[in-house]
């Protein structure tokens, strides 16, 4: 019995031990971005205030950086970094909704005075958006948003191209659906139609690829990767790698070593303090847009914020009032409860444009944004 109980006991120490080499090597992969922080620091004074206690806005940034071996195949490494790809990520508050921004790179903003790598300080510019990256980092792009949006960001996460790769891969893949083959030699892509898996070097190609798929244009390929971003949304909730440790593991080992984010997410604890409501949201509540936009005035290859669209958004971020989006024939895609019919709107609570009984004025119906949610199925 004595030789029994000691079996089981060194058993016991030999799986906390191992489980606390698991948790050490996932918390010591991410990196902290102290330098951002600092910079935050410095203008706090001037950042927005968060007016809904619990909702959070995450602003999640892809580099283009291609610094590193596994970068390289994409482009010579210039020293400097652009953001390729960056969402506003808003968290409701209860967990109820998310709701994932694009934000155009070639949307012309005011970029503020920023710190650059070598310490030195950037004047303010009117400058597409993807500058304030390469001249201040994240730090920059974090207070360029907040000025044109007047959302205060809570957090960030930047995740680079071999990062971007290496989730994909240890999900085994994600599965979309193709109207249509897809030869792009540029991002060296070849995909017949119908439903594919991509790998990671695959599905880097199809969210990055830009001249010959779609008409070309950067909104056609932020489109692409919302409706990637759905798939792969799906493909973590599933059961089968959320309730599974030997396929759970992967994704957050690479999960965690793509990551550079704020001190307060720069752990394990901090992670899951985030996201544990987050896995419940139904995928219907899941939501994809571009922040409303239109061709610059004065150049039509560079972006314009549409108004008043997009300050209407932006109100309805900054004080939680959830977002309804519709798909682009005007079918609500939603959280349900709002509408039920097409995008053209009831008044009080009527879908033929007249007064409820009884009303002694009209309901302003609420506005409504172009976009996909996560249980949209392209392959039907």
């Amino acid at each position: 019995m004595r030789r029994g109980v000691l079996g089981v006991g060194l058993v016991l120490v030999a799986a906390a031990g191992a489980g606390w080499a698991v948790y050490a090597k996932l918390d010591s992969n991410i990196t902290t971005d102290e330098a951002a922080a600092a910079e935050l620091q410095r203008y706090e004074n001037e950042r927005p205030t968060s007016l809904v206690r619990d909702a959070r806005n995450i602003l999640l940034i892809g580099s283009d950086s291609r610094a590193g071996s596994g970068n390289r195949r994409y482009g010579r490494d210039s020293g400097t970094e652009r953001s390729d790809t960056t969402i506003l990520l808003h968290l409701s508050a209860g967990r109820r909704s998310a709701t994932a921004v694009s934000i155009p790179r070639d949307l012309m903003v005011n970029v503020p005075r920023c710190r650059s790598d070598d310490g030195s300080r950037s004047e303010p510019m009117f400058a597409m958006f993807n500058y304030a990256f390469q001249v201040g980092g994240s730090a920059c792009t974090i207070r360029t948003v907040e000025r044109l949006t007047d959302i205060r960001i809570d957090h960030h996460m930047v995740v680079d191209f071999h990062g971007f790769k290496e989730m994909v891969d240890a999900l085994d893949g994600v599965e979309i659906c193709l109207a249509k083959p897809i030869d792009d030699k540029a991002a060296k892509l070849r995909l017949p139609a119908g439903k594919v898996t991509l790998n990671g070097e695959q599905a880097l190609g199809y969210v990055r690829a830009r001249k010959t798929l779609g008409d070309g244009s950067d909104t056609d390929r932020m489109d692409r990767q919302q409706r990637f971003l759905a798939a792969l949304v799906n493909k973590v909730q599933s059961n089968d790698v959320l309730l599974n440790p030997v396929r759970l593991y992967p994704v957050l080992d690479a999960a965690t070593s793509s990551l550079t984010t704020d001190p307060a997410l720069a752990s394990l604890r901090g992670l899951y303090e985030l996201v544990r409501g987050v896995r419940d949201i139904p995928t219907e509540r899941v939501q994809f847009l571009t922040v409303p936009r239109e061709s610059y005035i004065h150049n039509p290859n560079r972006d314009q914020l549409m108004e008043p669209a997009a300050e209407r958004l932006f109100e309805r971020l900054r004080t939680d009032t959830p977002v309804e989006v519709v798909d682009s024939s005007g079918m609500r895609q939603g959280p349900p409860g709002l509408l039920s019919h097409k995008s053209s709107h009831a008044w009080g609570g009527k879908s033929d444009g007249k007064w409820s009984e009884g009303s002694t004025e009209p309901t302003p119906p609420p506005p409504t944004f172009r976009g996909n949610t996560a249980a949209e199925n392209p392959c039907g």
